[in-house]
């Protein structure tokens, strides 16, 4: 007689124990989608910690340089490529590979689109092109920044319809062994701070079970020197957004206050260094031509649409958002006032725009204040150059399609007007003040340089 064992189905805890030895002992393969500001600085952190990494991207252009051991960060030397491709880092359009991930964080951007609602249709396609070869034990984890729901509400029914083995995410209490893990952990970079390490920030992290979220910590508590767990995926999604419409709205706060001490003949600027002098209770912000960047121009939006869906108007976050995208447009007023109290007309003046990134010594035009202020010079008729240490050229963008060469600073005498757009460190301002004939400053670069020609807005 003989007897027959039966074989007891993997477990959820078994599965999550094998994929944290995994991690701790860094032999998990690592896949990032998503090679840009985001992907690529963590494709190399996950590298430099003796991980399998592989980075995935659907232009064919970045895959191509990685390739060919080549940068098109400009805060990423193409040493840093090189010696992760020693490491074995790999960059693919080849999304068949990822099966051969135990780890998959995506990293795509999440926009808005013309009516200022979420599009998610980068993380969507993303999601749509890791189900089919997702497999039983894989962790995906989302970074992109996004509204609260995303994860549970979009991400994982994708990835359930879209397998091929039947897959299902995790739930507290799952004994199946066709299942998968599945987190949300919000990015935290921040392009040209060289203050702080990126593995010194720390990483919050939240799973959509208790399994999900412990791997996930895992995951980033080998590149991170500290983790966050937080309850929920939704959690996670929020606190991103919290910390970005913080910004987001005291920024608004100072540009309003910015308006109004013009009209008052009040310098913002000194008023924001002495209120920093107080030890408690206040944080400078800094006023500015408008917000830029992937997330603090956006998030007010993602959060104010998915309230809507719980009959809630988020005035004040709105309000702050608004008071932000018009900054731009008060900029081009100031400019055209400029010109007209020296005489001149704004329709077919000479204007300079000094940097286009949305910040100071970095190469990203992301909701760059600098286009919509030179594509709406360009409307009132003005002749707009630009010139940009970071940006030979600027091409067709999102919502934008300038085709304008970078110029040489070596004829400023020769416009109307130079407009500093944003505070490259290059620049050298006395001189500019010195060669130009108007220069309106919306960035206080010229702050101890005292000239008739400087009108600072």
């Amino acid at each position: 007689m003989h007897t027959i064992v039966s074989e007891q189905p993997l477990s959820a805890t078994t599965l999550k124990e094998e994929s944290i030895a995994k991690l701790q002992s860094r032999t998990a393969n690592v896949g990032v989608i998503g090679l840009g500001y985001v992907g690529l600085p963590l494709a190399l952190l996950f590298t430099e910690q003796g991980f399998r990494v592989t980075g995935f991207d659907i232009d064919s252009a970045k895959i191509n340089m990685l390739c060919s051991l080549r940068s098109y960060i400009c805060r990423i030397p193409q040493t840093e490529i090189a010696l992760a491709s020693g490491r074995g880092f790999k960059a693919t359009s080849n999304f068949t590979r990822i099966s051969e991930m135990d780890a998959i964080v995506i990293c795509v951007p999440t926009p808005l689109t013309e009516y200022r609602e979420p599009d998610l249709s980068y993380v969507t396609e993303t999601v749509k092109s890791i189900a089919p070869h997702l497999r039983a034990g894989q962790l995906v984890v989302l970074e992109s920044t996004t509204y609260p729901g995303t994860t549970e509400e979009v991400v994982l029914p994708l990835l359930e319809k879209g397998n091929l083995s039947d897959l299902r995410v995790s739930r507290d209490g799952s004994e199946a062994s066709h299942i998968f893990f599945l987190a949300f952990s919000p990015e935290r970079e921040d392009p040209g701070n060289n203050t702080v390490a990126r593995n010194d920030i720390p990483k919050i992290v939240g799973g959509v079970d208790r399994n999900a979220s412990e791997i996930a910590t895992a995951l980033y508590a080998s590149i991170f020197h500290r983790t966050v767990p937080v309850s929920s995926t939704t959690v996670a999604e929020m606190t991103k957004l919290l910390e970005n419409i913080y910004r987001c709205v005291n920024i608004a706060l100072v540009n309003e206050l910015k308006l109004l001490c013009l009209r008052m003949g009040i310098d913002i600027w000194e008023v924001i260094r002495a209120a920093a002098t107080k030890p408690f209770g206040f944080q400078p912000f800094y006023p500015g031509p408008g917000l830029g960047g992937h997330c603090i121009p956006i998030d007010p939006f993602y959060l104010s649409w998915k309230a809507k869906e719980f009959d809630f108007a988020t005035r004040f976050i709105e309000l702050a958002g608004e008071i932000n995208m018009a900054m731009p447009y008060h900029i081009v007023d100031f400019i055209a006032e400029a010109l007209n109290i020296r005489r001149k007309a704004l329709n077919g003046a000479k204007v300079l725009v000094l940097g286009v990134s949305y910040k100071k010594d970095i190469d990203d035009l992301r909701e760059s204040p600098a286009i919509t202020i030179i594509e709406m010079l360009q409307k009132s008729g003005a002749l707009v150059a630009y010139n940009d240490p970071y940006f030979s050229m600027i091409g067709k963008g999102r919502k934008y399609d300038l085709q304008m060469q970078c110029v040489p600073l070596d004829g400023i005498g020769e416009y109307d007007c130079v407009v500093i757009v944003t505070d490259h460190s290059d620049y050298d301002y006395r001189k500019i003040v010195d060669e130009a004939q108007l220069v309106v400053d919306t960035r206080n670069a010229t702050a101890g340089i005292s000239s008739e020609k400087i009108v600072r807005c």
